[in-house]
């Protein structure tokens, strides 16, 4: 029996998801790397957040209900963007798995992302299944994140595999930390993971948590309640310097 013939018992508890999943104003990307460089440092922000609320809790899945549970407590609207195979190391679209006959009110989020692909003819968002890696899990994961303004994003491994979902959490998004100091964190860790510009990255970023930005050349200063992060790049646009 596939992971998709399980349906997890229903829960009560799970909060009430929003009424707004029709398409964003959206910056136009026409690259996996300027995908990444304009979602990436937020999504890498929020999941800190939403891994302080659901901690090492296991996870269960109604997928009637379109909802991941950590416990009782911490049941969560979701949006379903796939699937990959740990036997064939494939990433399999939600709108192109068929076999699953998942409700099409939890693939909102999958079919606006193939949308925006065709629109920007992205092959990684319009490919129905192709060879994936688990960076492109999270850079899947990351991108729909920013992209659709969610809490954040988890990686559900069953054993044969794992589905990449999206969560709406008011409980995740009250706790969020305005955290000067976690920039310092998470934007060396995004880059060590993902090719990009880190010099349209971090400025994507700081303006996603509503810092002033200024350039001087290689030189960018970001202030915010008084707290300023300076960061400084070679002709390359790589970073050299962070401080903040």
């Amino acid at each position: 029996m596939g992971f998709f013939d399980n349906i997890f018992g229903q829960n009560d508890n799970a909060e009430q998801p929003k009424e707004t999943l029709q398409t964003p104003s959206l910056p136009i990307c026409k690259t996996e790397h300027e995908l990444i460089e304009q979602f990436g440092g937020i999504a890498f922000d929020k999941q800190i957040d939403l891994g302080d609320v659901i901690g090492s809790n296991n996870w269960n899945v109604d997928m009637t209900k379109g909802e991941i549970s950590f416990g009782a407590d911490l049941v969560f609207p979701i949006q379903v963007l796939g699937t990959f195979s740990h036997s064939s190391q494939t990433w399999l679209w939600a709108w192109a798995n068929t076999k699953s006959e998942l409700p099409e009110s939890i693939m909102q989020q999958a079919q606006q992302l193939r949308k925006y692909g065709t629109e920007n003819e992205i092959d990684l968002l319009i490919i129905n299944q192709f060879d994936a890696t688990n960076a492109d899990l999270h850079l899947i994961g990351s991108v729909a994140s920013g992209m659709f303004n969610t809490s954040g994003y988890y990686i559900a491994d069953y054993g044969e595999g794992a589905m990449v979902v999206t969560i709406q959490s008011e409980k995740v998004d009250k706790i969020r930390q305005q955290n000067h100091h976690r920039i310092a964190t998470v934007f060396p860790q995004l880059i060590s993971q993902f090719e990009m510009n880190h010099n349209l990255a971090l400025t994507n970023y700081l303006i996603a948590k509503d810092y002033q930005i200024s350039e001087n050349g290689t030189k960018l200063v970001a202030t915010k309640n008084g707290q300023t992060i300076t960061a400084e790049f070679d002709e390359l646009s790589r970073l050299t310097k962070l401080n903040g």
